[in-house]
């Protein structure tokens, strides 16, 4: 029985070593890995710094699988769609590196933003190196960045991605018409709750 115990722990810690991240980057961090040219699914290459608008940009990890991502879809358009009409670039990263072979390929990839309609990049991090630059561990999960390419806010797009009909707070909204307004942000941070990004092992 000891020596059962003392394997599955054993393998526990390696499976927790191998999915480790750093830390999530701090409120108010430059952002890391701004030039780092990333796959688009139009083919063309391009970095964060690039996406940019006057008043900052925002990105989003998210995938083709998790099943909060599929259910917080609309939520992902209409955020996106607000940044974009209020002058804030918009870049969505799939890191799921654990599944480039397979529901998360650049073909799936490329199917799923047709299917949804999406008007703004949607980019291949590969190995991960972004998500682990940011400490993002979620799907879906966003970082808003403001036109000095610093960090004001970090987490989920409102309080409630298990049901969308009893929002009460759109933290991600509210984020984005404070810091357009040049005002302090006041709820900077919120849980993300969603799948675990698929790094590899």
């Amino acid at each position: 029985m000891k020596k059962i115990l003392f394997s599955l722990l054993a393998f526990a810690a390696i499976a927790t070593m191998a999915f480790t991240v750093s830390e999530v980057l701090p409120i108010g961090s430059a952002m890391p890995k701004a030039d780092v040219k990333l796959k688009d699914i139009s083919g063309k290459e391009v970095a964060i710094r690039e996406v940019k608008k006057e008043n900052g940009v925002l990105v989003m990890f998210s995938c083709n699988t998790c099943p909060y991502v599929i259910k917080n879809q609309q939520r992902t358009i209409d955020i996106a769609a607000f940044a974009e009409k209020n002058n804030v670039g918009i870049i969505i990263l799939n890191s799921n590196e654990g599944q480039r072979d397979d529901a998360d390929s650049y073909e799936a990839m490329k199917a799923y933003a047709k299917e949804q309609g999406y008007k703004w990049h949607y980019v291949i991090d590969k190995n991960h190196e972004l998500a682990d630059a940011f400490g993002a561990n979620r799907t879906p999960e966003s970082f808003l960045f403001n036109k000095e390419l610093k960090l004001v806010y970090h987490g989920a797009i409102d309080d409630n991605p298990s049901d969308a009909d009893n929002v009460k707070r759109h933290h991600l909204k509210e984020a984005i018409n404070e810091m357009i307004a040049g005002k302090e942000i006041s709820h900077k941070e919120s849980r993300s709750v969603g799948c675990t990004i698929k790094r590899k092992g």
